[in-house]
C-alpha cells in the first residue's frame, strides 16, 4: 500500500487489524498474523496474564515485536467495568491503547452505546487512546469523535456471525461525516466481505473469528490481507456508478450494418 493509516498521530501501513480469540493453538495465532501484515492485533486484557509476560507462557509472548498491542475490554458490561479493565491493563505495562466494548447483551453482544459513551469520556481524560466498538449509528460516532476518541468502530453484523456488511448504509453515513478513521469491526466472514467494506470508504477493517476459524487461518490471513489492499486501491481509484439500463461497452459509431 502507498498510503498509510493514521490513528491518533502514528502511521500504520496496513489497513487490516487482527484479532487473537479462537485459534487452536498460539503458534496458529501468531503465524496468521505475521501472514496477515497486520500492525496492530487486539488482545482480550483477561486473557493476558501480567505476570507471566516475557515468560513465553503467555499469549502476549506469541505476537510478533513490532506489531501494537491493542488492549481491549471485551466482558465489560458497563462503563465503570470498562475503566477499571483499562487502568488494570495500562498498570501492568500495556499501552494506553484501548479498544473500548461495553456489551452487556448475552445473546447478540450489542455493545451499549451510554455506557460506551461514558467510559470513553473518563477514559480519554485519563489519557488513553480510545478505539471504541459500536453500533453503526450516525450521532453516536459524533459524540465519541467529540469527546476525543481516535476511531469510531462499527460493527458490520452481530460478532462472530461472518454475516458481512448488512448495515452497509449507516456505516456509509458514518464514514461520510467522521473526521476520525472509521474501523469496520465485527461480523465479516470472508475477504470479500473486506473488501466491500474497503470499497465503500472504511478506513480499516479488524477480522478475527473469519480467520480463526477458517480450515487453513494462515491461508485466509494473507487472503483478508490481498483483500483489504485490494478494496482500499478501489475506493481510491474511483469506483463507477451504477446503472439502470445496459450501456454498450464498445463504440457504436461507425458500426457497419446490412442495408
Amino acid at each position: 500500500m502507498t498510503d498509510t493509516l493514521t490513528i491518533a498521530g502514528r502511521e500504520f501501513g496496513s489497513r487490516l487489524i487482527t484479532g487473537t480469540g479462537k485459534y487452536e493453538t498460539f503458534d496458529v495465532m501468531r503465524d496468521a498474523v505475521i501472514e496477515s501484515g497486520c500492525e496492530m492485533v487486539t488482545v482480550a486484557v483477561r486473557r493476558i496474564d501480567l505476570d507471566a509476560r516475557g515468560g513465553g507462557e503467555d499469549i502476549t509472548d506469541f505476537l510478533p515485536d513490532d506489531v501494537l498491542l491493542l488492549p481491549n475490554t471485551a466482558g465489560c458490561e458497563t462503563a465503570d467495568e470498562a475503566v477499571r479493565v483499562a487502568r488494570l491493563a495500562r498498570a501492568g505495562g500495556l499501552p494506553d491503547w484501548v479498544k473500548l466494548e461495553v456489551i452487556p447483551d448475552p445473546r447478540y453482544l450489542l455493545p451499549d452505546a451510554v455506557e460506551t459513551l461514558r467510559a470513553a469520556e473518563t477514559l480519554v481524560a485519563d489519557g488513553f487512546t480510545v478505539l471504541p466498538y459500536m453500533l453503526p449509528d450516525p450521532v453516536l460516532a459524533k459524540r465519541l469523535e467529540e469527546v476525543g476518541c481516535a476511531t469510531v468502530m462499527p460493527l458490520a453484523a452481530p460478532i462472530g456471525t461472518g454475516r458481512g456488511l448488512k448495515l452497509r448504509d449507516t456505516i456509509g453515513i458514518m464514514i461520510e461525516q467522521a473526521g476520525v478513521p472509521v474501523v469496520v469491526d465485527a461480523g465479516l466472514g470472508s475477504p470479500s466481505h473486506a473488501a466491500e467494506a474497503m470499497e465503500l470508504g472504511a478506513d480499516a477493517v479488524l477480522v478475527n473469528t473469519a480467520i480463526a476459524r477458517a480450515d487453513d487461518p494462515v491461508a485466509m490471513a494473507g487472503a483478508f490481507r490481498q483483500a483489504v489492499e485490494a478494496g482500499r486501491t478501489a475506493h481510491l481509484a474511483g469506483i463507477m456508478d451504477e446503472g439502470v439500463t445496459a450501456a454498450p461497452s464498445s463504440p457504436v459509431a461507425g458500426l457497419v450494418t446490412q442495408p
